[in-house]
């Protein structure tokens, strides 16, 4: 394989039908912590859960080499490296060797493989980062997508400082296959290569592998009304030998709800159904919305294989051969007619789709969970039998109480190992961002669709195209869930969380595999998710929505406060937070500030009003507009956690536009302990009440 064929495996979706060659394994090497270890001796899984995946668990059990670098990395070829990631980058370097070198092919500061300052790792459709949380803080995850192949081995060493976390996402190619050494500087030849690559994953939403002309046919369904509660087939064909290879879909504007809620349930209603070769049973079936990419709502996102355009087209381009003829149908399970209009392009093969592998794709919630007590925290996406590949995860997340839903690391068993080959450092960092970073981002291998701050609905969706899984007996694909379904005692659990998962696994699948996946019935598709009772005071700025004014460095965060307070549960006042949130800060010392910008919509003489929230470590506080103290300091301490009473600041002229909201420690309750001299500061909101 050149250079150049390998690069194209990034946009080449056809290839995922090939049956994976004796000896093919797609592996992770990570920083997951390695006090998660299988007990063969006593069939047992040792420290399952544990998570300190920064930095595999501490020096004592990270692999160093003689100069005390840690090994990232110790691959033995032929092979390819396909996604490089991390949560953090420092100066540190890293560098590869590769086929036994003793000089460096790439020795780069960390922060250089994803900065995009350092050729090839300039195209900034395969090196990027995934984005910033409000407060400045990093939020996403870096990715670097420049394939990096190897003979003979690969050996990956960090130097000090480098930074935190690292996935490196590899293929070991069948013995025998010949690869050519990745080397610097890129021939002409192999950085066009990478640069139609990077085109191409800048045009997500057109078709990566266009059938030529001779070969391909397309079937246009016109708007047809699909009564309620019936199935209608919108693609036959008979066919001996063929393969779908686009799929486009759109329900007529005018049936889809305009508000989310009503979307959400509707594309959940509406089910896909694809059945190949005559078989009895589907090999995909999923709600539409799932299918495509966005459980939580029509969200316009627009991915390489499957994506949501701003028209309303839902558009697949997964590659679908068949050998006996194919068959595609939409369920309407809603209580009313929809109007649907669609595409499928098709294309015959000669005599080969008997060889090739078939897609599949199913939605389920909680499936094939583990049974034994000591692997409980997996939660299971895709459990099959055969010869195949997995090529990605659509996961909804519905996180209905305060708290991060992730954490979890994924982990992939194949062919019946007992530790799995892939195995994470989290939830996120699966999908390619990092830090429970709860901002929108959209890419062509994985997005973050819709996250409601991580206290409702998310969206995450990765797939894995050039760095598939190939299995030949069986495969299991789980991911951590660390919070259960539900709580045996609310009241006595105010803050544990709890989060529900629902998934589409994607994989490919030899024709005597097996597929365990059943439909499921529109009852346990719509409806499992609750809206949060919530209380909202009106006309307040919600302190947890303010923007910081001034970068500190200090832990600042977005609390939920959902929990056992009467008011929490009803969705009244009383005892509750506005919006089930308040900002939290720690300073450090008396020197520090907090500063959030304050919006004013109008030029006058304004009342200041503050709720802050007390709490047996929260200290007491000065506040302050534009850097002129209002008010006497606030003593926020109390035996509870409670939202305390509105505090009238006092009246200050404001002209419209951005002023500064000044939060100051000014000492602590003597009732709080310790040798620190400032504590906690936390409030719910602030209110500007026009004053004569």
């Amino acid at each position: 394989m050149t250079y150049p064929d390998l690069v194209d495996r990034l946009t080449d979706l056809k290839q995922l039908a090939t049956p994976p060659p004796p000896g093919e394994r797609t592996e992770l090497a990570s920083s997951y912590d390695r006090h998660s270890v299988y007990d063969a001796a006593h069939d047992k899984y040792i420290g399952w859960d544990a998570n300190s995946d920064g930095d595999c668990g501490g020096d004592a059990l990270a692999t160093h080499d003689v100069e005390g670098r840690l090994v990232m990395a110790d691959i033995h070829g032929p092979g390819c490296i396909w996604r490089t990631w991390t949560a953090t980058v420092g100066p540190g370097h890293v560098k590869i060797y590769l086929d036994g070198a003793v000089t460096p092919t790439i020795d780069l500061p960390w922060s250089g493989y994803f900065d995009g300052k350092h050729d090839p790792f300039t195209r900034p459709n395969i090196v990027y980062h995934t984005g910033k949380a409000d407060s400045g803080q990093e939020s996403g995850g870096w990715n670097n997508y420049t394939p990096i192949s190897f003979q003979k081995s690969c050996r990956i060493v960090a130097e000090k400082d480098w930074g935190m976390y690292y996935h490196f996402n590899y293929t070991r190619f069948a013995p025998g296959t010949e690869v050519r050494t990745f080397a610097l500087p890129l021939s002409a030849a192999d950085a066009a290569a990478l640069d139609a690559a990077d085109a191409k994953l800048g045009q997500c939403g057109e078709d990566p592998n266009p059938a030529g002309p001779a070969a391909a046919g397309t079937d246009r369904i016109s708007f047809e009304m699909l009564p309620a509660k019936t199935r209608m087939p919108i693609f036959e064909s008979k066919e001996m030998t063929g393969a779908i290879t686009a799929l486009k879909i759109r329900i007529k504007p005018e049936d889809v709800p305009h508000d989310l809620a009503g979307r959400r349930r509707l594309f959940r209603e509406l089910a896909l159904r694809i059945t190949w070769d005559g078989e009895k049973e589907p090999a995909v079936w999923s709600p539409l919305g799932d299918f495509f990419g966005t459980g939580s709502g029509a969200e316009p996102h627009l991915n390489l294989p499957s994506g949501l355009k701003e028209d309303g087209t839902f558009y697949s381009y997964w590659y679908m051969p068949y050998g006996h003829g194919a068959l595609v149908e939409i369920d309407n399970d809603s209580d009313r007619s929809i109007s649907i209009s669609g595409e499928i392009s098709h294309e015959q093969l000669m005599n080969t789709s008997g060889s090739l592998l078939r897609f599949h794709a199913k939605w389920h919630r909680d499936a094939f969970l583990p049974t034994r007590p000591d692997r409980a925290i997996d939660w299971t996406m895709l459990k099959t039998e055969g010869r195949g590949r997995f090529v990605g995860t659509q996961l909804h997340i519905w996180s209905p109480i305060n708290g991060w839903w992730g954490e979890g690391d994924e982990k992939f068993f194949v062919d019946g190992e007992k530790f799995p080959s892939t195995f994470g450092t989290g939830s996120e960092d699966y999908f390619g961002y990092a830090w429970g970073g709860a901002g929108r981002w959209v890419r062509a291998f994985h997005a973050q669709i819709l996250n409601e701050n991580n206290n409702g609905h998310v969206d995450d969706q990765r797939w894995l195209i050039a760095d598939n899984v190939p299995f030949h007996n069986s495969f299991e694909g789980d991911i951590e869930k660390y919070m259960p379904n539900t709580l045996p005692d609310p009241a006595n659990h105010p803050f544990d969380p709890i989060s529900l998962f629902a998934t589409v696994a994607y994989w490919y699948l030899s024709t005597d595999g097996t597929d365990p996946y059943t439909e499921i019935p529109v009852d346990q598709r719509v409806g499992y998710w609750t809206s949060n009772a919530s209380y909202h005071e009106p006309g307040v700025i919600e302190a947890e929505s303010m923007e910081l004014a001034k970068w500190t460095q200090n832990n600042i965060r977005n609390e939920g406060m959902w929990g056992a307070w009467p008011g929490a549960l009803k969705g009244t006042k009383e005892g509750a937070w506005s919006n089930n949130r308040q900002l939290a800060w720690d300073p450090l010392n008396l020197q520090d500030h907090l500063d959030l910008k304050l919006p004013v919509d109008k030029t006058g003489n304004y009342q200041v009003i503050v709720r802050p929230t007390k709490a047996p470590n929260y200290g007491i506080f000065q506040f302050g507009v534009d850097g002129k103290n209002i008010g006497s300091p606030v003593d926020l301490y109390n035996k509870d956690i409670v939202p305390g009473d509105p505090v009238t600041l006092g009246t200050v002229q404001l002209t419209a536009g951005d002023h500064v909201l000044n939060i100051t420690p000014t000492g602590k309750n003597p009732a709080i302990t310790g040798d620190a001299p400032v504590a906690t500061f936390a409030f719910d909101y602030v209110k500007l009440v026009p004053a004569p």
